[in-house]
């Protein structure tokens, strides 16, 4: 196989992985269950923030300051983004209230959070696209190694994602759809990779910025609101749990592997 085969089918499959393995979890919860295991999808969003992204950046950062700048950027983008959402949902709202109304059920935000987490995910998973082929081209051995630590990363993120898709209204077969979708964003990245590796390199910091500040707005902004309105004993109780849950097994996958980004 060559080089650029060996990249291709590494995405492919590291992709058809993750999401299979996401969906086998998530698609066994029962559908009362999706609003305490959101609690898990915060955990897990603010463990790949805080214990993988932002400390890969800050690390490789010549301007800390700089970084610094674009995750405030990133996140002041993802609240004007989820205004201009808000305002097409009223909009359609005036026009016919009464669909709405009937389908209020559907998703508590009305499918904003679930949008911003597969941008998101799409740009972090381009940065992987990047990651992978940078590895190929040095040696085929560092390209699976690097694929498959990425993938294992990746399922724990993948999950929280998925369980983010259904709280914000999407059903099981779209939410699949959608993270199946935004998998393939490593393969755009992988091909800019192999043909124009430094070019690609250079923007990886602010792909990644951005990827961080979606996955801290969406856990802080939209998901956690929503646990704050659950605010018995015992169902705190347990959202602190599920959230330790989720930055743990973040922190475990990095233990296992010894790999950041």
């Amino acid at each position: 196989m060559t080089v650029l085969a060996w990249i291709l089918a590494a995405c492919l499959a590291g992709g058809l992985v993750s999401v299979l393995l996401a969906a086998l979890v998530a698609f066994r919860v029962q559908a009362r269950l999706v609003p305490v295991l959101v609690s898990y999808a915060v955990g897990a969003l603010l463990g790949a923030v805080f214990l993988d992204i932002v400390p890969h950046l800050f690390e490789e950062s010549k301007d800390p300051g700089h970084t610094a700048g674009l995750i405030l950027a990133g996140l002041l983008g993802f609240f004007v983004l989820e205004k201009l959402l808000l305002w097409r949902h009223h909009h359609h709202h005036d026009v016919d209230a009464g669909e709405h109304a009937g389908h209020a059920h559907a998703g508590e935000d009305r499918g904003r959070s679930g949008l911003m987490i597969v941008l998101g995910d799409s740009f972090h998973n381009f940065t992987d696209g990047v990651l992978i082929a940078g590895a190929f081209v040095a040696d085929v051995k560092l390209g699976i190694v690097t694929a498959a630590a990425i993938v294992a990363h990746e399922v724990p993120q993948e999950v929280g994602d998925f369980l983010v898709l259904l709280h914000s209204g999407y059903s099981k077969s779209r939410a699949l759809a959608m993270n199946a979708l935004s998998s393939l964003a490593s393969v755009v990245g992988a091909l800019l990779g192999y043909f124009a590796l430094s070019v690609a390199e250079a923007w990886v910091p602010t792909i990644l910025a951005i990827a961080a500040a979606s996955m801290l707005y969406v856990a802080v902004a939209d998901l956690i609101p929503g646990l704050h309105r659950r605010a018995r004993l015992g169902e705190t109780a347990a959202q602190v749990a599920f959230i330790v849950f989720g930055i743990a097994t973040i922190w475990g996958v990095h233990e296992v592997l010894g790999v950041a980004h």
